[in-house]
């Protein structure tokens, strides 16, 4: 009886890392296949991984998709844009306002600021 347990225990946990593995090679971190909550989530966690000066703006819109909410201006040579990401729900209206986003800085597509103080800095140009 001893014996057949193992034999269970074994393919058990044959079948868990074999679908383990499988999850990990098919499974697609794409935020526009994600439902909103899940995509919030991602984009609010990987935006904690981002460093100022070397994340670009083609990466984000590699690793986040679309932005929910962007404005750009050229001032001189420099071209700067400002994008937003939802990255928390506060009303159920079908609307994405700048309050749900985290605003990010661009400055010739090489992150600048990022968090609250991004919008505030891109009006100040």
């Amino acid at each position: 009886m001893n014996h057949k347990f193992i034999i269970r225990a074994i393919i058990a946990l044959a079948i868990y890392a074999i679908s383990f593995a499988l999850v990990l090679k098919f499974y697609d971190d794409n935020p526009s296949k994600m439902q909103w909550e899940e995509r919030e989530d991602y984009i609010r966690n990987f935006l904690t991984t981002v460093q100022l000066n070397q994340f670009t703006f083609d990466e984000a819109l590699h690793f986040l998709g679309s932005p929910d909410i962007t404005e750009a201006k050229r001032i001189d040579n420099d071209y700067y844009q400002v994008t937003f990401y939802r990255t928390h729900h506060v009303k159920s209206d079908g609307i994405t306002t700048q309050e749900e986003c985290t605003p990010l800085l661009f400055k010739n597509n090489v992150l600048l600021v990022s968090g609250k103080n991004a919008y505030e800095s891109f009006k100040l140009l």
